[in-house]
């Protein structure tokens, strides 16, 4: 019978698995990107196509961006470790931040020249009718492309892979650009070839914008919507044994969500029965989004929220048996006691097995000599029956 895997084996093993396929399908990409560049950039120089010259300048920007996805999946798929207890996703964040931010400079750049050639009149020679093919195979290329990366960035849960995947299509998008630029160029509007050229670079910059806008609100820890705050809020509140909840963050880790919630239950459950409630608040959570990595939950027996931050001054278990024993002498050896830090007091029950001759332990006594003492909030003595 094969043994159980640990949680720990199991999230090293899927770690593996994501980046062989990441690999896979960013390779097959960067080979795919570099022949296109090469056809298209030799078709535009050879058959007087400006915008099939940006489009495959585009394309190598696509290599390069494949290379910077192989390395930083590399480094993001490694394991937590001491200095990494939540792992290295950011690191695949900042490289979706680099990848973004080359894609914008590339864009501007191409945008400037193709403006400058607007301006002066455009292009003076008509591109040849190989350009619309060499555009065409582009688009057939690069959807497919797009299709199998997205598929393989949604399986393993990467925006850095889904984010290549759209780079990849905006290069699809500009091919059809340059087919519908070169007919008009061909029916004698020369100048259209040049203007879309610019409207390629727009294409560019504004996806770089939006994976650096994307990339830079999750390094910030820019939290969930509204939407998924609320939702979330309402199955904590749903869950069997739950008061109320207050204090839900929440930040990113590449495609991973982590969160943080206060949970308020009866004061006077136990300690595992408040970590259970709180084990049903994650698998609850969990179910409505699978992407949930960590759940850090804080049980309390009361809403603290606007509670003055004076708890931490109440004194600990052993100085209030410290000051029983001084008030009301030693405590019977199998007595329990139990404490309960409620609105800045310290509430007492104090079980005992069998009736005690002595007035000491009455719940008025002990109430008495305990009165003057401004952390006592309550007593109450329990006994047990025959």
């Amino acid at each position: 019978m094969q043994e159980p895997i640990s949680p720990a084996q199991q999230h090293r093993e899927s770690l593996a698995v994501e980046m062989k396929a990441a690999s896979r399908v960013t390779i097959i990409g960067m080979v795919l990107d570099a022949v296109l560049g090469i056809i298209k950039v030799i078709g535009g120089a050879l058959f007087h196509s400006q915008a099939l010259i940006v489009d495959g300048i585009h394309s190598f920007s696509d290599v390069a961006s494949d290379l910077v996805v192989l390395g930083v999946m590399k480094v993001s798929r490694q394991e937590p470790d001491d200095d990494h207890p939540y792992g290295h996703q950011r690191i695949e964040t900042f490289g979706t931040l680099v990848l973004g931010s080359i894609l914008i400079a590339v864009g501007a750049a191409l945008a400037w020249e193709n403006t400058l050639r607007l301006i002066e009149g455009g292009v003076e020679t008509m591109p040849g009718w190989p350009v619309l093919v060499a555009a065409g195979a582009s688009v057939v290329g690069k959807e497919w492309i797009y299709r199998y990366t997205r598929e393989v960035g949604v399986a393993i849960k990467s925006d850095l892979i889904i984010a290549n995947a759209w780079h990849s299509r905006t290069d699809a998008f500009s091919s059809v650009v340059v087919v519908v630029s070169t007919a008009g160029a061909m029916m004698g509007m020369l100048w259209l070839d040049v203007f879309a050229a610019v409207i390629i670079a727009g294409i560019i910059i504004h996806i770089g914008w939006k994976f650096t806008w994307d990339s830079v609100k999750e390094l910030v820890d820019t939290g969930l919507s509204p939407e998924d705050t609320k939702m979330l809020k309402s199955i904590a509140r749903d869950t069997n044994g739950v008061r109320n909840v207050h204090e839900l963050r929440s930040r990113r880790m590449g495609h991973d969500i982590l969160l943080d919630i206060h949970l308020v239950v009866r004061p006077e459950i136990s300690v595992s029965e408040g970590h259970q409630i709180g084990m049903q608040v994650v698998s609850g959570m969990r179910d409505a989004l699978d992407n949930i990595r960590y759940i850090n939950f804080h049980i309390d027996a009361e809403n603290d929220e606007d509670q003055p931050l004076t708890s931490e001054q109440l004194p600990s278990r052993e100085d209030i048996r410290a000051v029983m024993a001084q008030r009301l002498g030693e405590l019977p050896a199998h007595s329990r006691l139990r404490l309960h830090y409620l609105k800045n007091k310290v509430h007492l029950e104090l079980f005992l097995e069998e009736p005690v001759t002595s007035t000491a332990l009455t719940a008025a006594n002990i109430r008495e000599q305990l009165a003057e003492y401004p952390w006592f909030g309550s007593i109450r003595v329990w006994i047990s029956g025959p």
